[in-house]
């Protein structure tokens, strides 16, 4: 093991300790609600995301339900989510997909997946590994944010860092490490004036470092 190895084990096993329960903040019960719930969160707060799916899956409980909307009608139930005309959108084209291609049920492959309209990286990577519990990690603006200044990744965009995690992380514990950055980004490192002073993990944090060189 190299000493960057190690010392990117030692990030995950403070990480796992800090932050043991860690996992979705989004409320899903099934494929179809992950995927509606995620698609939703784009520059959104998974708190209102929950306030509007709430009432959305009361009246919509699979895709075929919201494949037979128009895109206009959808728009007033998820308004609050912001960017409400694309993600309408989006949501109902992707339930038609579904609908037409893969007999009425959110699709278990990760290829299957990002072919979806509407259906990034990001989304199918949250799909995939947490209604199917596949080996994926989703890159948010926490994730990319924390995993940067620790030094976990070295990228300038998403999808480079979703590749070094992959590099750095081993497959097994992707999808947890994902809620780990998550979790972190929220409560500790944030965007702003992140709290470096209460964080246990800044003696191995290479944004740490920088900011205190003497």
């Amino acid at each position: 093991m190299t000493q960057k190895d190690e010392r990117n084990e030692k990030i995950l096993q403070e990480l796992r300790r800090l932050y043991p329960d860690a996992g979705p903040e989004l409320h899903f019960t099934n494929p179809f609600e992950t995927l509606i719930a995620t698609m939703l969160s784009a520059q959104c707060t998974d708190k209102r995301v929950n306030q509007v799916t709430e009432r959305l899956f009361a009246r919509y409980t699979c895709a075929a339900d919201l494949a037979r909307l128009e895109p206009e009608e959808l728009e007033p139930e998820i308004r609050e989510c912001g960017l409400y005309h694309n993600k309408a959108r989006n949501i109902v084209a992707a339930c038609r997909v579904i609908c037409e291609t893969h007999g009425g049920e959110v699709p278990d492959s990760w290829e299957a997946l990002y072919a979806l309209p509407g259906v990034g990286r990001k989304t199918a990577n949250v799909v995939y590994a947490n209604a199917f519990h596949g080996d994926a990690i989703a890159v948010d603006t926490h994730v990319f944010r924390v995993s940067n200044r620790l030094g976990l990744a070295h990228a300038k965009d998403v999808d480079h860092t979703e590749q070094q995690l992959q590099q750095a992380i081993p497959k097994s514990e992707w999808s947890r490490a994902h809620h780990y950055l998550i979790f972190h980004g929220r409560r500790v490192c944030a965007a702003r004036s992140p709290k470096c002073g209460a964080c246990t993990l800044r003696d191995l944090c290479e944004y740490y470092r920088q900011q205190n060189r003497t």
